[in-house]
């Protein structure tokens, strides 16, 4: 199975419609955000994603703190459909029965992995305005 078909498989899939119908919810609900940023933190240590998955990690510890900035009200440039979009790709990545239940070794994390980096393409331009706001907000400005 070619990566494009495992995508299509995953965005058609009961599992990630159902992460999508959640999503929304999540999205008006700064203290669901949040508990959702750490549900993402712990699977992230669980899983312990090392070697080959450094960029993987990497992103997805991105997402988390796009989500956290936005919940918390200190980044307003996400647009509605981009984090609607963020939350329901960490709902699905969270959820243990998915399209390849993460229990399977080494195969379970490709369908988070394919959605992921999806994901980092669709919304390439809202994750780099995060990224620069990020940049500056960690400036301390002195005088």
């Amino acid at each position: 199975m070619n990566n494009e078909s495992l995508l299509t498989k995953i965005l058609k899939s009961v599992f990630f419609k159902n992460a999508q119908g959640k999503a929304g919810k999540y999205a008006r609900n700064s203290s669901r955000m949040m508990g959702l940023a750490t549900d993402v933190v712990q699977k992230l240590q669980v899983v312990g994603f090392k070697d080959g998955m450094a960029e993987f990690s990497k992103n997805v510890q991105l997402l988390i703190r796009m989500i956290r900035a936005t919940a918390n009200g200190s980044y307003k440039g996400l647009p509605w459909k981009s984090l609607v979009s963020v939350i329901a790709v960490l709902i699905y990545f969270v959820s243990p029965i998915d399209i390849i239940p993460d229990f399977l070794p080494v195969v379970g994390i490709a369908d988070d992995v394919a959605l992921v980096f999806w994901l980092f393409r669709t919304i390439a331009s809202d994750i780099s305005k995060f990224s620069e706001w990020e940049k500056h907000e960690k400036i301390i400005k002195i005088g």
